[in-house]
């Protein structure tokens, strides 16, 4: 029987507009711009990616109409819903404050390693996690 590799390459995050998200995901996030391709009728695939592309990527998604504008921020009903693993919590950690984006709770130290709660330009909640064995 062969081995199926599969893994989840991209997670759509309904944002209210592409420029903004952009700006927010690489300038305080740190994610790289991969992909911005016009699709005609102001609509454009978005993606950004965190790291060395060993994750999963995010499809920013213009929000189309007032259902889903309204799930902007709240798309997983205000748990964390999105994890950003570092290899260096404390480098990740200063760089983002230094950008203006918003921590909910001080850095603190679980079995499964550091971690802090962070809200993304619409308030959608992140963990910043550096794993125990990173």
């Amino acid at each position: 029987m062969s081995t199926q590799r599969r893994r989840v390459a991209l997670v759509t995050l309904v944002v209210r507009d592409y420029d903004e998200a952009i700006a927010h995901y690489r300038d305080a996030l740190g994610f790289t711009l991969v992909e911005d391709t016009d699709r005609g009728n102001g609509s454009r695939w978005v993606v950004v990616r965190p790291g060395d592309g060993g994750g999963s990527d995010l499809l920013l998604a213009r929000a189309a109409g007032d259902e889903q504008l309204a799930a902007v921020g709240s798309q997983t009903g205000g748990r964390v819903g999105f994890f950003l693993h570092t290899d260096d919590f404390a480098r990740d950690h200063a760089r983002m404050v230094a950008a203006g984006v918003r921590f909910l709770e001080e850095p603190r130290r679980e079995l499964y390693g550091t971690v802090a709660v962070f809200e993304d330009l619409y308030g959608n909640r992140w963990d910043l996690l550096q794993p125990a064995e990173a």
